[in-house]
């Protein structure tokens, strides 16, 4: 029964999509294809990233609205590093990796040492990462670097005519690494363990404030790829880039099956989380008179009702333990 109430949000987002992708496919011609599915990944594979780093955060109790702005702030930084400042992009990406990793490290620094709300310091790291972008220029600029031109336009053949993009590769790479992270590996099982009972997780001997300082490395390290594949896709860097999407990110998590209290978060959840949003966002863009603010309303929607859904399932698990 447990196993069931554990499972049970991850069961019904995966089934939900499936649902929304099936509608799609009896009411529009053309829906029904792998192209249409492959093409949700390729246009949400920065989100799958963000959302990844999102999860850990949230299974330990915690959360992080820095990640848009730090997104936005690797754009920015790549672009002028590579045109104002001419430099390889074998340098600008590794570079930019270790500023998003020390970001979050920072962050979750001072949330365990000073014992600051993770709303309030992920808080200034968004303002400090936007403000960051607009210090750099207050202007788009553009990116016409060589190897981002490649690996933006590039496509990966796929057998009966479909394609990927670079960036979905990069994206599924690290969904299967976070699903080996969590399930396999010692810091996995701390991270659920501190999101269930911090304290019982100190007693037991696990490195609580450690693990907590790495899970937000973790989310900046995802949100500093994430702005990678973002530059890939727009080309450029522009202080608006990423304008709140440190809440599809959320969303995406806890759609997936990721509840806010944490101790529980399925990173296969969040992945569904995303293509659900990509799904109704196809949907809209097949019917064609609806202005894509609809996919905000409707991802709104799904979110009170999963939120609703996920306090639902604990009053039950709650209430078969006590008459247990």
């Amino acid at each position: 029964m447990q196993l069931s109430y554990k499972y049970i949000n991850l069961m019904i987002t995966v089934v939900l999509f499936f649902a929304l992708f099936a509608a799609g496919s009896v009411l529009y011609n053309g829906f029904f294809s792998t192209q249409v599915l492959l093409n949700m990944l390729i246009d949400n594979a920065f989100l799958i990233i963000t959302a990844i780093g999102m999860t850990f955060v949230l299974i330990i109790g915690g959360i992080d609205i820095s990640v848009g702005s730090v997104i936005a702030l690797v754009c920015m930084l790549s672009a002028y590093l590579l045109e104002i400042q001419h430099l390889s992009a074998m340098i600008v990406i590794p570079l930019m990796l270790l500023m998003g990793f020390l970001f979050g490290l920072v962050q979750g620094s001072f949330i365990h040492f000073f014992t600051i709300q993770p709303f309030i310091v992920t808080l200034a790291g968004m303002f400090l990462a936007r403000g960051l972008c607009y210090v750099i220029s207050i202007d788009t600029i553009m990116i016409t670097n060589p190897f981002y031109q490649f690996v933006a336009t590039y496509r990966i053949p796929l057998p009966f005519g479909n394609f990927i993009s670079i960036s979905v590769i990069i994206a599924l790479v690290l969904v299967l690494a976070a699903l080996y992270l969590s399930n396999y590996t010692k810091f996995g099982r701390a991270v659920y363990a501190i999101g269930g009972n911090a304290q019982s997780a100190m007693l037991m001997g696990l490195p609580v404030g450690r693990t907590k300082v790495l899970v937000y490395g973790l989310s900046g390290f995802c949100s500093a790829l994430s702005g990678v594949v973002f530059s890939f896709y727009m080309l450029s860097g522009y202080g608006l880039h990423a304008m709140g999407l440190e809440m599809d990110a959320i969303a995406s998590a806890v759609i997936g099956g990721t509840p806010l209290t944490g101790g529980v978060g399925f990173v296969t959840g969040t992945l569904f989380g995303v293509l659900i949003q990509g799904v109704i966002q196809t949907l809209i863009m097949f019917q064609g008179t609806l202005s894509s603010w609809w996919t905000k309303i409707a991802v709104a929607f799904l979110l009170c009702l999963f939120i609703v859904l996920q306090r639902i399932v604990v009053s039950r698990k709650e209430r078969t333990k006590s008459i247990s």
